[in-house]
């Protein structure tokens, strides 16, 4: 059949996923059937269930994206007119003893998609990547000097000594910058950085060659309703209301100064359908971050959790984890520019809104 027969299509990968399911309601809106490709995998999905908050008009494709035959199949049915790439592994710990699973989800994932979609002549007129703000590593910091430097990830040894905070080339304590995709230059501290990295150069090589245009973003810590409560490996955010509400102290690592960008996921979706309506140039690449631009340390969230469910006062254990970085916020000044997108949601709120989903479907207690 030519490619110009077939049913033009969204497709989703990783589509049955926290964001997959946020973002498919809008994505019907667009009059095009959506199909979201997922291997529901038992970590996330107990049961590998379609999960209840994917609308019942979304197609599900239950099948890994490293298999070949599946692509096959469904692109001798449908023309993607556009690919929003979720589908990743996703823990930062659990990458660095399953290297070799983070590798092929996200790296080999992401090329036999590609080959797919240039066996079947059927080039998509835009594909969105979710990447990660892990690509960054610790990113950009200043020393008092007001020198610019890129430390390298923190080493084990220097995690044992409790070294958290990076040191100027002048040996003074030094001050991180916030992440821009134009600015700061990407040096992953995890496997899993490491792969979302090579993801986007390899979409980027292939879409150059094709004249498709790409977006990536790269996100911070997405939270918020409908994040997997059965995954150990789930975000923190949602780790820690489980266990405040079970009247548990709460385990806060290093000195508890670890400064993260919290979005909520209200706030990723808006950004993904407002990359979607403004659509790069043919043949330009884009790369934009996505955040709330404000830093909440680990000891704030967890205060502010406990507190939410009269739980214990959080304890600063001293514990590490290896690949973990010190402090992560975006500046989303030129996404706020492109994309005509602002974030609306405070950490206080979205806290308090996931507490709300979470009390409702029974995960708390």
């Amino acid at each position: 059949m030519n490619s110009e027969q077939l049913s033009p299509a969204v497709i989703v990968t990783g589509g049955a996923g926290f964001i997959g399911c946020a973002l498919s309601p809008g994505l019907l809106e667009r009059g095009l059937p959506v199909i979201a490709i997922d291997s529901l995998l038992e970590q996330v999905h107990p049961g590998q269930q379609r999960p209840e908050a994917l609308p019942a008009e979304v197609e599900l494709v239950h099948a890994d994206v490293t298999d070949a035959a599946a692509w096959d199949a469904l692109l001798q049915r449908v023309r993607p007119e556009l690919v929003i790439h979720l589908a990743a592994e996703t823990g930062t710990g659990q990458s660095l003893t399953e290297s070799t699973r983070h590798a092929m989800s996200n790296v080999v994932g992401t090329t036999t998609m590609l080959d797919a979609f240039v066996r079947h002549d059927v080039l998509p007129k835009h594909v969105v990547l979710t990447s990660s703000r892990a690509v960054y590593g610790e990113g950009a910091w200043t020393d008092a000097s007001g020198t610019d430097f890129n430390p390298p990830p923190r080493s084990h040894a220097q995690l044992e000594r409790g070294e958290w905070d990076h040191q100027g080339p002048d040996g003074t304590t030094a001050v991180a910058r916030p992440t821009d995709a134009a600015t700061t230059r990407p040096n992953p501290a995890s496997v899993y950085g490491s792969t979302k990295l090579t993801q986007e150069l390899i979409l980027r090589n292939w879409a150059d060659a094709f004249s498709v245009p790409v977006s990536v973003l790269r996100l911070q810590n997405v939270y918020g309703p409908g994040q997997s409560p059965h995954n150990p490996y789930t975000g923190i955010v949602t780790l820690f209301h489980r266990l405040a509400s079970r009247g548990e102290t709460l385990d806060v690592y290093e000195d508890g100064l670890i400064g993260r960008d919290f979005v909520h996921i209200d706030d990723v979706v808006s950004a993904l359908h407002a990359c979607i309506e403004r659509p790069p140039a043919v043949e330009e690449n884009r790369t934009l971050d996505v955040g709330t631009g404000t830093v909440t340390t680990i000891l704030d969230a967890a205060r502010m959790i406990a507190k939410t469910y009269g739980a214990p006062e959080p304890q600063i254990s001293g514990k590490f984890r290896d690949g973990d970085v010190r402090h992560a916020v975006a500046d989303v000044t030129r996404t706020r520019a492109d994309l005509g997108w602002e974030p609306r949601w405070s950490f206080e709120d979205g806290s308090a809104d996931l507490s709300t989903w979470l009390g409702k479907g029974g995960f708390l207690g």
